[in-house]
């Protein structure tokens, strides 16, 4: 079968600044461990207004306003820079404010259990009218608000999660069972945020590539949420309620779950899906994790910092049949980290990257751009974390010195070449390689790149059933324009061959 392509991408992220104090687990945990913290009293000095946040360089590059070369002219730390008329909207995606979100979580909840009152839902209501991708239908289904005194007695007799927009209680999320802890108001509220981020990135994805819902057959979505309840706690299924909302009519599916490194599973497992002829069209999308809201934020505080972690982040790919245009997915070209691989830097590297190279017969140096964990440093580099991409990209350089692929004199330059700054938001699995998917379909259409490689890494012990780490990798190759890449022997031959077998078995025949 012909290889699968990469056919679109969508990138959203959704600036949520109460979220980051009241859903944010490192907050939320201080806050019982610590009330009278000073970290949490001086947090709200320390977060960024909607228009600083569109103005970061970063999240430009993740909606792709501007490319990743751009940034990297940029001198670190980009905190204290903007670019001048950033627009909310981008080639890839858009930038969602949080009182939009918050009128589009009402609009995704599908039981009733999303409580606003009359001044959130009025404002959401009047911003999403005029918003090019929320349908009437969607708006429509921003009614009447509650009463506070209906929220608040929700909210304290009934364990319902409150949610606040300028620091003011504006509405709440009520739990979907009385006992049932897989269905508290906080799970809820967890998973409805997933959902509706989810949705915006596919609206996004359909809407900047002139997608038809209708074609998509098959979602998977690959967040770091899982929903169920007691007795299915993951039964799931993300994927189909975001598939619903955005109008994929004719489309099934499911929700795969690995860590950071479960967007590039999914990228694996859709190219197969397609490559087999299952489905023509698969979509795999994410939502963004309130839980990782200011996970850094203590040593951003600490250092007179922004609290740069104030975005959800949501992407959407769509992958499709060969069409001799968009660029393959290469799954005889896939790396993976196995039970048996170690854990050791240079095992990984090995697997995730040496390994699937030489099967095609390539060098590290043949792929143009490697997109792995692409973390903001301007996040982890405060928190001690250094800076992830770089670190990755040594290492990749490193291994190359040692196959004599790579001199190593040329190892600075190997990371400026086939590197990139990261620039995206630490959500978990969303800077796991999936953000440069849209710009590499770009620059090889472009001819600026032959050949990148997708990385997605993992942390599986986080779990606490297996210390195992986890990675998967994938070669993306521009196309040659053949559709029938990949394919042994195409059909027509098989025909002839057919053919000219009984041609010769019948003259062999007469010539008994």
């Amino acid at each position: 079968m012909a290889f699968s392509v990469v056919k679109g991408a969508g990138y959203v992220l959704v600036h949520t600044p109460d979220m980051i104090i009241h859903n944010g687990t490192t907050q939320t945990s201080e806050r019982i461990v610590n009330p009278e913290s000073e970290y949490l009293k001086k947090l709200p000095e320390h977060l960024r207004s909607f228009e600083e946040v569109v103005s970061y360089p970063p999240n430009q590059t993740y909606i792709g306003n501007i490319t990743p070369g751009d940034l990297s002219e940029y001198k670190m730390p980009w905190y204290d820079k903007k670019i001048d008329d950033a627009g909310r909207f981008g080639k890839f995606g858009e930038i969602m404010p949080q009182d939009e979100f918050i009128g589009l979580l009402k609009i995704v909840d599908v039981f009733d259990l999303v409580k606003l009152n009359n001044e959130i839902t009025k404002v959401a209501k009047e911003k999403l009218e005029n918003h090019p991708l929320i349908t009437d239908e969607m708006v429509a289904k921003l009614k009447e608000g509650d009463e506070m005194e209906d929220i608040n007695k929700a909210i304290n007799e009934l364990h319902a999660e409150p949610i606040y927009n300028n620091n003011k209680i504006v509405g709440c999320v009520k739990r979907a069972h009385e006992i049932d802890i897989n269905l508290n108001a906080h799970t809820i509220f967890e998973n409805l945020v997933v959902k509706a981020s989810g949705v915006l990135a596919m609206l996004n994805l359909i809407n900047k590539n002139d997608i038809n819902p209708e074609d998509i057959g098959y979602v998977i979505e690959c967040s770091e949420e899982a929903c169920g309840d007691m007795n299915q706690r993951g039964g799931g299924n993300f994927a189909k309620s975001i598939a619903e909302v955005a109008g994929c009519v004719n489309a099934t599916g499911s929700d795969t779950r690995g860590f950071c490194a479960a967007p590039t599973h999914a990228l694996i497992e859709a190219s197969a899906l397609v490559q087999a002829g299952v489905y023509e069209n698969v979509v795999i999308v994410a939502g963004g994790a309130t839980a990782k809201l200011g996970m850094n934020g203590k040593d951003h505080v600490k250092k007179e910092m922004p609290v740069l972690e104030d975005v959800l982040g949501g992407f959407a790919v769509l992958v499709s049949k060969n069409d001799g245009v968009n660029p393959v997915l290469r799954t005889d070209l896939v790396g993976r980290h196995t039970v048996g691989t170690g854990s050791s830097p240079q095992a990984v590297i090995t697997a995730l990257i040496t390994a699937p190279l030489d099967k095609g017969d390539l060098k590290i140096t043949d792929i143009d751009k490697y997109s792995v964990e692409m973390q903001n440093p301007d996040i982890t580099k405060p928190a001690g974390a250094g800076d992830v991409p770089t670190s990755n990209y040594k290492m990749i350089a490193a291994l190359g010195v040692k196959r004599k692929e790579l001199d190593r004199k040329e190892l600075p330059n190997f990371v400026k070449e086939h590197g990139m700054p990261g620039w995206a938001p630490t959500q978990g699995h969303i800077p796991s390689g999936i953000p440069y998917a849209g710009f590499a379909r770009e620059a090889m259409a472009k001819g600026e790149i032959s050949r990148a490689m997708i990385v997605g890494k993992g942390s599986l012990f986080l779990g606490r059933m297996t210390n195992l780490f986890d990675g998967v990798s994938i070669v993306l190759e521009k196309n040659s324009g053949k559709v029938d890449e990949g394919k042994g022997v195409s059909e027509a031959e098989v025909k002839g061959l057919v053919a000219e077998a009984m041609k010769e078995f019948a003259s062999h025949l007469l010539g008994n």
